[in-house]
């Protein structure tokens, strides 16, 4: 059981609001939203009264972070500070610097979990199960490819960054929890932009791992359809993960089982299949016992960000490779990396 409080009334907090009522006992206490008539509409649907930033928590025991990127940290700091847990939405903030924050945080004892809700999947977790058992790894691949979103302010200079920002730290995610001990030394990134939009809307990221692996992650908003999926392969074998259109997985082209969602349910099977409920239990499991998640943690979020910093460097630098560890500005969005501003 938990109370939640809300920092931010756009769309994706009305699926949080989704997966709360879906948790027994656990309701939504307060909205904050930038213009007061967002936080009505979404306190309407979800519970709660309208607050301001400024009194968050408003006496809750978690706060779900769905603001712009550029007020992650300040929303996150504040919930902790206060004594409740947080839970980010992605992307973990729109800095290098203001990540650090967030972890020396939690470090002191802050509580966060960085929604990748995908890590909380049945699927990806299972496939990500199969692909431990491949041995060392020969390929590894990610998409998401799908529309541009007509809402929000995803495509302006003001959010932060472009599509690898946004969208892409989906497939990122995969693709290192997928190379599970190897770790990622070095970007390499392609970037375009369409003539009406002020950031990035396809990007061909390389991503370099001391095992000797180069993982490539495509994600773009010019599609048509939309593709989500995730392939590895060793000598022993090939795993192929597809979320969207459909969700699937294969072994060596053999189709592993995957349970359908559970008859009777009282909220779209979305929200267990994209593993949405299973990260408000694991991050009300976790701040019960006074820790940040153990499935998707504030490092993960960073390490993320690091990777979409050094890969806005590389495309701003004719897509030379970026060392990682990221060792370039830290209080630089990713768009100020590949377009500084006038």
């Amino acid at each position: 059981m938990a109370d939640y409080a809300f920092a931010g009334a756009g769309w994706i907090s009305a699926v949080h609001g989704l997966a709360v009522a879906a948790q027994p006992d656990s309701r939504v206490v307060a909205v904050a939203s930038r213009t007061r008539k967002t936080a009505d509409e979404r306190a309407a649907e979800v519970g709660g009264v309208v607050v301001p930033y400024s009194e968050l928590p408003a006496g809750a025991d978690m706060v779900v972070v769905a603001t712009p990127p550029r007020r992650h940290a300040v929303d996150a700091l504040r919930a902790m500070a206060a004594g409740a847990a947080a839970v980010v939405e992605k992307p973990l903030c729109a800095t290098l610097d203001d990540a650090d924050r967030l972890v020396r945080v939690v470090e002191a004892g802050g509580m966060l979990t960085y929604a990748e809700n995908l890590l909380f999947a049945d699927a990806p977790a299972r496939a990500l199960g199969e692909i431990a058992t491949l041995g060392s790894l020969t390929h590894l691949t990610a998409r998401a490819m799908q529309p541009r979103p007509t809402w929000g302010s995803f495509t302006q200079r003001s959010w932060g960054g472009g599509v690898l920002f946004d969208l892409g730290v989906h497939p990122l995610a995969l693709v290192l929890r997928a190379a599970r001990s190897a770790r990622p030394v070095g970007v390499a990134a392609a970037f375009e932009r369409s003539d009406d939009i002020e950031v990035e809307d396809r990007a061909s990221v390389h991503l370099r791992f001391d095992s000797g692996l180069v993982a490539q992650v495509e994600v773009s908003w010019r599609e048509q359809d939309t593709i989500w999926d995730l392939q590895a392969a060793s000598e022993s074998g090939v795993v192929v993960l597809e979320l969207l259109p459909e969700i699937a997985l294969e072994r060596s082209g053999e189709p592993v089982h995957l349970p359908p969602p559970p008859e009777g349910l009282d909220h779209p099977p979305q929200l267990d299949q994209f593993g949405y409920i299973e990260q408000l239990r694991d991050a009300e499991a976790s701040a019960s016992v006074g820790r940040s998640s153990a499935v998707s943690d504030v490092y993960l979020g960073r390490d993320l960000l690091e990777i979409v910093c050094a890969a806005a460097q590389s495309a701003a630098r004719s897509s030379v490779e970026i060392p990682l560890p990221f060792t370039g500005p830290r209080d630089k969005t990713p768009i100020e990396l590949l377009d500084p501003a006038p």
